[in-house]
């Protein structure tokens, strides 16, 4: 995999270089000292991956973000100094297509090998995504549950790169009296999965916060999964954490998620699939389309990265495809 670097900071710039050079397969493309000479850097020579810094002169990250996923889409990675600190910032680059955000890698003390860990584990995962490492192993299906019962209402959301843009404009236009439960899966670390529910609370009018064990989805009140392990819907029917499976590629997972709803959620639900790259969510999708359920993936001119909805669609989970403008109503509708 060939890697674009983009940082104003030459110590950063060569902490990358080290760390790249840890990983066989990996190679530096180029670097770029700003968001403008990267953007000029892809149009020349589009690397696989583009790690991108949010602050620097000339043009920032964010802009960056948003021309390049425009004019030369690939895979970027925000790599910056305190990512808990620019919470704002990693989720307009997200917005605009950037897939995950860590902290620039800091020697220090440590070796190198084990501060650049987290970021070789991003390159990797996002190597499994456009597949230059082959395919990953696909979840096991549930059975088919029983048809739904009584009245609760469930609205089950999937979202990954250009997701928290698109949350916000989607949860923006339902209102505070919606009469459904609302539980959200962003690919997103825990490390700011805290910081974007506090970001989405400043964009919609109903609450939202990170999803607790042992919590039943109540209408009024928007949840979002809030660590590394995959949230579930269990048979009791409130929320728990679990770290299986141990294989999936995203934690958490909205495959399982959507596989748990459409198994144990004893009322109506409607599934979403948002923006994302790669296929998590579309088996999910399907599942909960087979036990009955509404289910609504986005479609590809209103989708920042057009990866998770075109793989549900592919597979004829969505009962309806519709633009992001669009969705919201319809959804309001399903539970009138």
């Amino acid at each position: 995999m060939r890697i674009g670097i983009v940082n104003d900071m030459p110590l950063a710039v060569e902490t990358l270089r080290r760390a790249i050079a840890l990983e066989p397969g990996l190679e530096i493309a180029w670097t770029a000292a700003d968001g403008l000479e990267a953007v000029q850097q892809c149009e020349r020579d589009r690397p696989d991956v583009v790690l991108m810094d949010l602050i620097m002169p000339v043009m920032d990250g964010v802009e960056a973000t948003r021309r390049i996923m425009a004019q030369t889409p690939c895979a970027i990675v925000v790599v910056t100094s305190d990512v808990e600190r620019q919470t704002a910032r990693v989720f307009d680059a997200m917005g605009h297509g950037a897939l995950d955000a860590v902290d620039t890698p800091v020697v220090g003390g440590s070796d190198m090998r084990s501060a650049a860990a987290p970021l070789l584990r991003k390159i990797r995962n996002i190597g499994w995504l456009i597949g230059r490492y082959g395919n990953r192993p696909a979840l096991t299906p549930v059975p088919k549950p029983a048809p739904p019962a009584g009245a609760r209402r469930l609205l089950a959301i999937g979202a990954s790169a250009g997701g928290p843009a698109t949350l916000a404009q989607l949860l923006r236009d339902l209102p505070l009296d919606f009469p459904a439960g609302i539980v959200l899966v962003q690919h997103v670390d825990a490390l700011f999965a805290a910081g974007m529910a506090d970001w989405l609370n400043d964009q919609v009018p109903l609450p939202v916060r990170l999803a607790r064990q042992g919590e039943r989805p109540l209408p009024g009140q928007i949840l979002l999964a809030g660590t590394d392990d995959h949230l579930a819907l269990r048979e009791d029917g409130t929320l728990g954490y679990t770290s299986c499976p141990r294989e999936s590629l995203y934690r958490p997972s909205i495959d399982v998620f959507f596989h748990s709803v459409a198994q144990h959620w004893r009322g109506v639900a409607v599934g979403v699939l948002l923006t994302g790259m790669g296929q998590d969510g579309a088996r999910g999708l399907k599942a909960l389309r087979e036990r009955g359920c509404l289910t609504i993936a986005q479609d590809q001119a209103t989708s920042a990265v057009y990866g998770m909805p075109k793989a549900a669609a592919a597979m004829q989970a969505a009962v309806e495809i519709r633009p992001l403008e669009e969705i919201a109503s319809r959804v309001i509708q399903a539970f009138a």
